[in-house]
């Protein structure tokens, strides 16, 4: 059942319609991605840290907020340049950011309204920057495939785990999902 991170990638570009245009609008803003990226990780980070749940998971253990927000700086600059044209790496990247939100307990919960944050936090500073809409859209749609990398992977660690438990094959967990979601 786990994915394949680059075919994920490929559906995901195809999905949001991130065109080469708009790759190419990220790698020309890459140098203002990276000058922000600061910025970003601190509105970030404040707007976790006021989440009592969220705090705690980001202070369990000593330095990791540090580290937290040096791989955010990472994180959001490597938007812009796709590191490898928004290929392989790029995915692998995504996919292991994905394991490591589900490792430490960050529940989609916190993630979707965390990106929102990211987002609104980008538009406000492109505004502010004279930056364009186009770079706005772009790194919107960019946001949203590294958001579905770390949504599928609580699907795919939480399947996996059901199937591994309890002996069930795909087809009779799928059946099993599809009857529950009916009787909502």
């Amino acid at each position: 059942m786990a994915i394949n991170p680059t075919d994920f990638m490929t559906t995901m570009v195809r999905r949001v319609q991130l065109s080469d245009a708009d790759k190419a609008t990220l790698t020309a803003a890459a140098p203002w991605g990276k000058e922000i990226a600061p910025e970003m990780a601190d509105i970030f980070y404040d707007y976790l840290g006021r989440d009592e749940e969220m705090n705690a998971i980001l202070n369990a253990t000593e330095g990791r907020i540090h580290r937290l927000r040096q791989t955010f700086v990472e994180w959001f600059a490597e938007m812009f340049t796709g590191m490898d044209g928004w290929g392989k790496n790029y995915a692998d990247r995504r996919w292991k950011i994905g394991l490591v939100h589900v490792k430490v307990g960050i529940g989609p919960q916190h993630v979707v309204p965390a990106m929102a944050v990211v987002v609104n936090a980008v538009r406000q500073k492109l505004r502010q920057s004279g930056q364009s809409e186009v770079l706005g859209d772009a790194l919107g749609k960019i946001c949203m495939i590294d958001l579905a990398f770390i949504e599928q992977a609580y699907f795919e660690v939480s399947a996996q785990a059901v199937l591994q438990e309890t002996g069930w094959t795909q087809a009779l967990f799928q059946r099993l999902i599809t009857t529950g979601a009916a009787s909502m």
